[in-house]
């Protein structure tokens, strides 16, 4: 958590001279040879029971590995803050490697610094990091948690009655659009009839509009929620209350809904970071475009809940064999999106490993909403 002493610490950045070793050395701090100093930066709390929680949950894992040091910050606006953020902990912490994990973190901050720093490595959460167009030591991980939103789509389809989904949903960048028709694809793999009616908050933590937007999906006579926004607890705990149920992300907020939940599409950032971190320390950078998947161990699904149907169980666990064996393709053409317009023609597919999807610009057929 972010304390008073640390935000004094940031304040005096500005006034900060660099001494001759510090400048000979590209970052300033003390050397720490034994050490690489890692730096972690969260848009929302630690504790939001979501995305933030997620790659705290791994941070703290790997501050428990030998010779890695770790120093955080949350809450920090995807602004020039964030910029401010990175240099003190270059600065002041000497920091090697920085996380800036949120979204609006990549273009143009962590890239300005990277400029900046060029001795120090910058690996942003979700950007798509371009060889020719982006500095070599920026990078950009992600994982294929659409392939956990298609198995909340599939254990859903079994638990609607009204076969009317929901999905309360941040912003339609394309990670969210992949999670939003993935979801919808494995619904109605079970049942082409079900819909999914999308709401986007255009916030990534807008905890009064979440709330809104459950309450506004329950009125129209949806029965499952699943969402896409930094902390899921909102849309979880309203959920519970109108009595639906709900399919999580990010973390696990199943002790959130214990009546309701039914499972959830949760990160494991540990294998991300630990490779990282471990490369780091023999001198090796992180790869500049890292991806995973299910069977990579980058993704995971809570455990189902107590109102999942057996029949619910068994087909999710025969989809998730076939997506661990590697070429399940979720998005197999012919494919057309929710205003007609064909999008995968017959005879294509991309798998959720596709680097095509995250450039992704439209909603699948079945989901009622619109992007712009």
């Amino acid at each position: 958590m972010t304390t008073r002493h640390d935000l004094s610490r940031r304040s005096l950045l500005q006034g900060v001279a660099l001494t001759a070793p510090a400048l000979a050395l590209g970052v300033t701090g003390p050397a720490r040879a034994a050490t690489t100093t890692i730096g972690f930066i969260y848009v929302g709390p630690k504790d939001d029971y979501g995305y933030n929680q997620a790659h705290a949950e791994a941070a703290a894992v790997l501050k428990k590995m030998k010779d890695i040091r770790l120093v955080e910050e949350e809450k920090v606006a995807e602004t020039a803050d964030v910029e401010r953020t990175m240099e003190s902990m270059i600065r002041l912490d000497g920091a090697s490697l920085i996380f800036p994990t949120s979204f609006g973190y990549f273009d143009p901050y962590m890239l300005r610094m990277a400029a900046k720093y060029p001795k120090v490595q910058f690996r942003h959460c979700g950007g798509l990091w371009t060889k020719d167009k982006h500095p070599m030591n920026t990078g950009s991980y992600f994982g294929y948690i659409g392939m956990g939103q298609y198995l909340n789509g599939v254990v859903a389809a079994h638990a609607t009655k009204t076969k009317k989904l929901g999905f309360v949903a941040a912003k339609p960048i394309p990670q969210v659009l992949v999670n939003i028709n993935s979801f919808a694809m494995g619904a109605r793999s079970v049942d082409p009839s079900i819909t999914v009616q999308v709401i986007f908050t255009g916030e990534w933590s807008m905890p009064v509009k979440e709330a809104e937007a459950t309450n506004s999906l329950a009125g129209q006579g949806v029965d499952v929620v699943t969402c896409h926004v930094d902390g899921p607890k909102v849309v979880i705990e309203t959920a519970e209350r109108r009595g639906m149920f709900t399919c999580g992300y990010h973390a696990d907020q199943s002790r959130l809904a214990p009546k309701g939940y039914l499972t959830g599409a949760e990160w494991n950032w540990i294998k991300v970071y630990s490779d990282f971190a471990e490369g780091m320390k023999a001198g090796k950078a992180p790869g500049n475009f890292v991806r995973g998947g299910l069977s990579d161990g980058f993704v995971k699904m809570s455990a189902y809940g107590p109102a999942v149907p057996a029949a619910a169980k068994a087909r999710a666990e025969a989809v998730k064999a076939e997506i661990m064996k590697g070429g399940f393709a979720a998005f197999t053409g012919p494919l057309k999106d929710n205003k007609g317009t064909t999008v995968l023609p017959a005879g294509k597919a991309l798998p959720e490993t596709a680097v095509e999807l995250e450039s992704t610009n439209w909603l699948v057929e079945g989901v009622i909403g619109a992007i712009a």
